[in-house]
């Protein structure tokens, strides 16, 4: 472990970034184990950089704890740099969220909107629906925080 450290600073030194800027942080992922779009959903965030874990035992609980309200709910809740992420949101828009650094819950797609990413496969015949990314504050209440078209 301290070998890599040391090859990332001397690689950072090298090309004038730092080793950890370039790592992102874990997504925590908790979904129902037979869930095929929350599946791809994880996919779509490791192929945007992301280490993925995943809690095959359900989201409704995960959502209740990390205070997310239950009408913003979809079939997946994840956890990133103690942000809640529910839903089929683009790891555009959670980059942004770790950038920005909102005080807030998180960031949801509520319900399944198609064209989402997860909700984007071949099943759906290149079928996007508009939907909404919603930051969520603290007190529950929502502002959108971007639109897909």
């Amino acid at each position: 472990m301290k070998r890599r450290l040391l090859l990332g600073a001397c690689m950072g030194a090298l090309t004038g970034t730092s080793w950890a800027a370039n790592t992102k942080p874990l997504v925590e992922i908790w979904k129902d184990p037979s869930c095929g779009c929350c599946e791809d959903w994880a996919n779509h965030m490791k192929q945007a950089g992301f280490p993925v874990q995943i809690h095959p035992e359900g989201n409704t609980a995960k959502r209740a704890a990390v205070g997310m309200p239950a009408q913003l709910g979809s079939c997946h809740t994840a956890m990133v740099a103690g942000y809640a992420i529910e839903g089929h949101v683009p790891a555009r828009e959670v980059l942004r969220l770790l950038r920005e650094r909102p005080q807030a819950i998180g960031l949801t797609v509520p319900g399944m909107p198609v064209g989402s990413p997860g909700m984007d496969g071949a099943i759906y015949q290149g079928r996007k629906d508009a939907y909404a990314v919603l930051l969520v504050a603290r007190n529950g209440s929502t502002s959108v925080f971007q639109t897909y078209r």
